[in-house]
């Protein structure tokens, strides 16, 4: 299985499949090993039944009477046998469960520490697709699926080994006519993987397309672009069904060859077994009591192939799947931070506060090209400072760059060429929880969490209390509408809850909760109407004493003063 897998994912896609299995059969080490033993256990005690019945229908056509002893341990035999195999499908539903929540917790680790450039670059549906489908089928393949080609193997070996001693010449046919089927088996399986490889693809573009239409159903129904929506979710569907009508098709020739296959070598070896020739009975002949058992040994040596051959759909579905999430987990992450460079700034920012003087500025940027194409530059050469408790606002034209240096200054992308420094520390590296504390960000739209309204202010941030939280309200001007609630900052948010000017005044709640010392204002006036602007402003101006204040808009700049930096 481990060779079917390096040939069918690239090496390092196969390699952070096995390491993130390898690490989840390590930590539940006894559930494998339960697992192994159970399916030998089952092989062994499925290879006895047809050895006693043998020695009884031998018996009874000599004339003896059928010994109980033989009887109750052909039928004991058999129940352990069937106890085995039960407690093999409930070890491998409690190892499937293990194996899906180790995986998914190891792709949100991923997903956590994935760069603003990668997560831009693919869609919502690609990643909901991996995280759901396929991690499902990945259980199926890491679970039933080898479990089973193992559990096959075993049957078929041991069965073969008997078939050896008891029928020589019916041994030497299998050996034969088995690599023809091997052979057939890996042609269907080819098939089979790059019609399964489609059918994932075309899936993942249906997943996007459905957040898609409904993300701009608005502006589908104003141009009245419903038929084209509904032509790309047609042709995707297509896709994905011409994939799955190949998958049915080898799954639908596979198993009738099978079956008759094994019709043709039982209905043979009978025949033979009756030759009166001598030379063909040396090989072929054959007792009552071993016809019966071999019968049933030939339908079992078949049986493994054939179930192989069934579920060849649902495995390469799941290598499809594995090839998919290794990928994801060979995804660059973004650049280490440093926890030095965080100290440092916060030592800045200490002095800055209690009036030190200091000659490091609250944000620089040093002869600054970024582009997120390499071909196209947003930015280029581009300088400037801004002093702590400074108000800025960046004007410029559309496309100018301005909410690309919001990005540059929060750390989310590395500029091409020069440096983005906050309080003399490249803004890169500074980690997560000294941007909370530097950084309050308001944009044009409120982007909602799942939870409460004190969610949406704090984040689910342990380190913002409810008084901070209400603190925030209150400075946004938005405490008197939360507390007039009936369930007050525990009311559940919805998009109703709030109109366009209060989803604002929240949003500032949100970014000053932290108490950060520098806001980042993006276009947060440009869809409001004159009346809520006001509003707004007024809030900003209390949440801006004693911060530094970056903003985006010429309208806010004529609003509030300060200093203005034309971008572009």
């Amino acid at each position: 299985m481990r060779e079917r897998l390096k040939k069918t994912m690239p090496s390092k896609a196969h390699h952070e499949i096995l390491t993130a299995v390898g690490s989840i059969c390590t930590q539940n080490l006894l559930l494998p090993i339960a697992l192994v033993i159970t399916v030998v256990g089952a092989v062994v005690t499925a290879l006895v039944p047809p050895l006693i019945l043998e020695k009884i229908v031998d018996g009874l056509t000599a004339g003896n009477l059928m010994p109980i002893a033989q009887a109750f341990s052909y039928f004991g035999v058999v129940a352990l046998a069937g106890l085995l195999e039960s407690t093999r499908e409930s070890l491998l539903i409690v190892f499937g469960q293990k194996l899906t929540h180790g995986l998914r917790s190891q792709m949100c680790e991923k997903l956590s520490h994935l760069s603003a450039d990668m997560l831009s670059k693919m869609d919502a549906g690609t990643i909901a697709s991996r995280f759901v489908g396929d991690v499902d089928t990945l259980e199926t393949l890491f679970t039933s699926g080898i479990i089973s080609m193992f559990a096959d193997a075993c049957t078929m070996i041991g069965i073969y080994a008997v078939l050896w001693q008891k029928n020589r010449g019916l041994a030497i046919t299998l050996l034969a006519i088995l690599p023809l089927i091997a052979l057939f088996t890996r042609h269907v399986q080819k098939k089979m993987l790059a019609a399964q490889m489609d059918s994932r693809k075309a899936a993942a573009r249906t997943s996007g397309l459905v957040p898609e239409a409904i993300h701009c159903i608005r502006m589908i129904h104003v141009f009245g672009k419903e038929g084209f929506m509904r032509k790309r979710y047609d042709r995707t569907l297509q896709e994905g069904y011409a994939a799955m009508e190949r998958t049915n098709f080898y799954d639908a020739l596979y198993s009738p060859v099978i079956l008759i296959t094994d019709a043709l070598v039982t209905g043979i070896v009978m025949l033979l077994s009756a030759s009166s020739g001598p030379e063909v009975r040396m090989f072929f002949g054959m007792s009552v009591g071993t016809a019966v058992a071999v019968i049933s040994y030939i339908s079992r040596i078949f049986s493994p192939i054939e179930s192989i051959g069934m579920e060849i759909q649902t495995i390469q579905e799941a290598l499809a799947g594995a090839k998919r999430v290794g990928e994801f987990l060979e995804l660059p992450t973004r650049l280490e931070t440093s926890v030095e460079a965080g100290e440092k700034v916060m030592t800045e920012l200490g002095k800055a506060n209690a009036g030190t003087a200091s000659p490091v500025a609250c944000i620089s940027l040093e002869d600054v090209s970024f582009g997120y194409e390499e071909e196209k530059m947003v930015l280029e050469h581009l300088s400037f400072e801004i002093k702590t408790g400074e108000q800025v606002t960046m004007t410029g034209r559309t496309g100018a760059g301005k909410s690309t240096i919001f990005k540059l200054l929060l750390g989310l992308y590395r500029p091409q060429k020069g440096c983005v420094k906050i309080y003399g520390q490249d803004a890169y590296l500074l980690p997560d929880s000294i941007r909370r504390r530097l950084f309050g960000c308001v944009e044009q739209s409120f982007k909602r969490v799942p939870g409460t309204v004190l969610e949406q202010i704090t984040l689910s941030d342990p380190t913002i209390s409810r008084e901070d939280a209400v603190e925030a309200a209150k400075l946004a001007g938005l405490h008197e509408v939360i507390a007039g609630m009936e369930q007050g900052y525990d009311t559940p948010c919805t998009d109703a809850l709030f109109s366009q000017g209060q989803w604002q005044l929240l949003s500032i709640a949100r970014a000053v909760a932290a108490k950060p010392s520098i806001l980042l204002l993006d276009e947060i006036t440009a869809n409001l109407d004159v009346g809520t602007e006001q509003e707004v402003l007024y809030a900003l101006r209390r949440a801006g004493e004693n911060r530094t204040v970056v903003s985006i808009s010429h309208r806010l700049y004529e609003k509030m003063g300060g200093r203005e930096l034309v971008i572009g």
